[in-house]
């Protein structure tokens, strides 16, 4: 459990290199992502080209934990995701639940409201 949370803990602090390949390898290789506002997305190749073009434009991004905790392979952590697109600041709160699989992740779903991202980008 333990090495889970620190696995996920790593996993949070990567997306501020804004690399889709290092974030892809934190994934089994049939692994999930269901940002829930949109279907899901499985599998390295389609995980990476999914990654890259949702964090495309992005210029920086550091994402607080606010709570985390885990059970077994079950890893859940409360976040503020601090992004920036161009110089526009977004804050927006997500709860991602973690399904883990020797030391990968399996399963990644994230909650969160979808209007916070785009309104703050004026859509």
């Amino acid at each position: 459990m333990a090495d889970n949370v620190a696995i996920i803990t790593d996993f949070i602090a990567a997306w501020s290199r804004l690399d889709a390949e290092e974030l892809t390898g934190y994934f089994t290789e049939t692994g999930t992502y269901h940002n829930m506002p949109v279907g899901p997305v499985s599998g390295h190749a389609a995980l990476k080209q999914f990654i890259a073009g949702f964090i495309g434009n992005w210029t920086q991004t550091d994402w607080d934990v606010l709570t985390i905790i885990g059970e077994g392979d079950t890893v859940i952590a409360e976040r503020l995701d601090r992004t920036k697109v161009g110089d526009i600041e977004i804050d927006l709160p997500c709860c991602g639940v973690f399904e883990m699989e020797d030391g990968k992740i399996a399963t990644w779903r994230d909650y969160f409201d979808m209007a916070t991202y785009t309104n703050a980008l004026g859509g």
